[in-house]
């Protein structure tokens, strides 16, 4: 079904549907752009997944760059996380962990949940709501060069310890 020549197109919010004139440009709402609105349009076609998904994204939360915001145990609860965020405006990649030797085919092993600088604290807010991190603040791993002078001095003491204990019973 097209439309009348002299008839005026109605525009409608994709969030909340609400329905403005052609002299609108974006929901006072949602502060989303305005999109003909589709249920007229007999020809009208679907929109695809990645630009649905694209919408839900909050352009002020999308800048900077890339930060560790949360891990997930594989791909699947990766893919969970991305969802949550997603949901609130965030967007969100997914990158394999550091040091886990498996193929990018498979779904298993560690994923770090990566978002930009500026949607780093909603996104920490969100998954702290949901109890998927904790509050306390994030511990720093152990250099590896410091780690192995502790264990050599502990592996000295113990040795020392050892020798000690057979001059005695001697």
């Amino acid at each position: 079904m097209k439309r009348a020549r002299g008839e005026v197109p109605e525009l409608v919010c994709p969030a909340c549907g609400s329905r403005f004139g052609p002299q609108e440009r974006f929901c006072p709402d949602c502060k989303l752009p305005l999109v003909l609105d589709k249920s007229r349009e007999a020809d009208s076609e679907r929109v695809s997944e990645k630009h649905e998904r694209a919408r839900k994204i909050k352009p002020q939360l999308a800048e900077g760059e890339l930060v560790r915001v949360a891990g997930a145990q594989n791909q699947s609860e990766g893919e969970f996380i991305q969802g949550l965020l997603l949901e609130e405006g965030v967007p969100s990649m997914l990158r394999r962990s550091a040091g886990f030797d498996v193929p990018d085919f498979l779904a298993a092993g560690p994923r770090d949940v990566m978002v930009p600088i500026s949607g780093f604290a909603t996104a920490r807010e969100i998954l702290l709501q949901a109890e998927l991190i904790n509050s306390d603040p994030p511990t720093r791993p152990v250099a590896p060069g410091r780690l192995l002078a502790g264990l050599l001095v502990a592996l000295a003491l113990g040795a020392l310890v050892v020798w000690l204990a057979s001059l005695v019973v001697h």
